[in-house]
This record gives structure tokens, C-alpha cells and sequence, in this order.
């Protein structure tokens, strides 16, 4: 197979395991609600006050707690996993292909240098 064969399967597949195992999670519960109005264009003009009274810019604000990753990154792992070892399982392939099908709409992927070299070769 040719490299871009392969990229063209792996676009694929990036897509379509984004689509089935990240969209649709509890980040869509992250996702929902009021987005604040910025003029500025990049939200250095909206603030949020907490229940202490303490303004926040909005760019230093977490928009997620340690709570809410862990739950969401439990969730990506649970469908990954289930992704991998449902597989073989004709019915699940046909999902997949549904799946795929809707995913094929979305930009196409491209290679991300930065994270290759941000991964450590070693713990």
C-alpha cells in the first residue's frame, strides 16, 4: 500500500473514531450553553465573576474541572475500547460505516508534528 493510500485510510479513520467516540460525550454537556459575546474577537474583553466575587478574564478561567476531564476522558476510553473490541462484530461495522459516512463531511485531518514531539521517548 502506498503512503497515500495510507493517509487516505487513516483520515478515515481519525474521522470516524472522533465522530463515534469523542463527539456526543459528556463534551457536548461542556459544549452547551450560552456562549458570552466578545468584540474584541478573542475574549479579552469578556470577564466572569465567581461565587467569591472575583473577576476572572475569561481566557484564565478553567472552562473544565479536574472532575469534568476525568469523567470525559473516561468516557473516550469506554468508547475506544469498546470501538476496538467490537470490531469484528458485523452489526457494529455496519454502524461504523454509517458512522463513517456522516464523519466523511468533516475537514480532512492533517498531521500534527507538534504532538509527535511532545510525546517523551522514554517515562
Amino acid at each position: 500500500m502506498n503512503r497515500d493510500d495510507e493517509k487516505r485510510i487513516a483520515a478515515k479513520m481519525a474521522k470516524t473514531l472522533a465522530m463515534m467516540c469523542v463527539r456526543n460525550t459528556c463534551l457536548e454537556t461542556l459544549h452547551a450553553g450560552i456562549v458570552p459575546v466578545t468584540h474584541a474577537g478573542d475574549y479579552s474583553d469578556v470577564r466572569v465573576i465567581d461565587a467569591d466575587g472575583r473577576e476572572i478574564a475569561w481566557n484564565d478561567v478553567s472552562h473544565i474541572d479536574d472532575e469534568q476531564m476525568r469523567a470525559l476522558m473516561k468516557e473516550i476510553v469506554n468508547r475506544v475500547f469498546t470501538f476496538y473490541i467490537s470490531i469484528d462484530d458485523q452489526e457494529f461495522r455496519d454502524r461504523v460505516d454509517h458512522w463513517a459516512r456522516l464523519a466523511s463531511r468533516w475537514d480532512e485531518p492533517e498531521e500534527d508534528n507538534a504532538f509527535l514531539q511532545r510525546l517523551p521517548m522514554r517515562d
